[in-house]
């Protein structure tokens, strides 16, 4: 029991003596870490709408005002350190070995985050873009240091890890896709006529961009029709979609105009 007393005594002693020894410094250094952290947010959030004012890709604006704010506080927190009399040297060669060491540990996450960061500084792609990559594509919805969120038309959520982005060949269409249909005519029948009557049964099918002309012409000459091949843009978000809906269009559109879609047909002549 008097042991106990007595260490119980000592502790109480040195706790005593710090808070009388350092407490301005204990003070100071509470204050100067929240002021930092005052700032720093404060600071973050102007470069987070000068960004937004340059009008730059919101990844980019949210990343370099988080980049500022942690700056802003690591700095905060090493004055704050120095208040206490606490040498920063140590923890700096600390970090050191265990960076090193988790390094090797998570190699893979690492090399994610430095390809996100390569992604959000090069640009390839940014929010609302439509991307092939991977043998995946869909529209561009988040872009982080570690992966990238895709979605497609059936609101697919596709995680990719950056690792998988950097260095592969991307296909960035920017807010469309490329939709490509194909219908045979008759070798009887006029195949600018029907490239006219296509054209304007693509006109009412909704989702088709304005932005690019649709293609139409002779794509191939086959055994039992003239094979007219269709290419047009629609929007990423309807692609199954408008593209049935064109079909559907483009055989009532040839029908009404009495152009007829062959069938396979063999001719047979019987010697005699």
């Amino acid at each position: 029991m008097e042991q106990e007393l007595e260490q119980f005594t000592a502790i109480y002693e040195q706790v005593t003596s710090f808070l009388v020894n350092y407490s301005f410094q204990l003070i100071g250094a509470i204050i100067v870490f929240l002021i930092g952290i005052v700032v720093a947010r404060k600071v973050s959030n102007i470069v987070l709408r000068l960004c937004q004012k340059k009008q730059l890709d919101v990844t980019l604006s949210n990343f370099a005002a988080n980049t500022v704010r942690l700056i802003i506080i690591t700095m905060t927190a090493i004055i704050a350190l120095g208040k206490l009399g606490i040498s920063i040297t140590p923890f700096v060669a600390a970090v050191g070995a265990l960076s090193l060491g988790a390094g090797l540990a998570v190699q893979g996450l690492l090399s994610n985050y430095g390809a996100g960061l390569n992604i959000i500084l090069a640009r390839p792609f940014v929010v609302g873009d439509t991307i092939s990559v991977q043998g995946v594509s869909g529209i561009v919805k988040e872009v982080h240091l570690a992966y990238t969120v895709l979605a497609d038309e059936d609101e697919v959520k596709i995680t990719i890890p950056n690792k998988h982005i950097v260095g592969e060949i991307i296909h960035n269409s920017q807010n469309d896709t490329i939709a490509e249909l194909g219908v045979g005519i008759a070798y009887h029948s006029d195949p600018k006529l029907a490239g006219k009557v296509i054209l304007e049964a693509l006109k009412a099918v909704p989702g088709i961009s304005d932005a690019r002309t649709p293609q139409i012409g002779i794509e191939n000459f086959g055994d039992s029709s003239i094979d007219i091949g269709i290419r047009f843009w629609v929007k990423t978000e309807v692609r199954y979609e408008a593209q049935y809906q064109a079909n559907m269009a483009i055989y009532d559109a040839l029908k009404a105009a009495s152009i007829d879609i062959p069938f396979p047909q063999r001719e047979v002549k019987m010697l005699s």
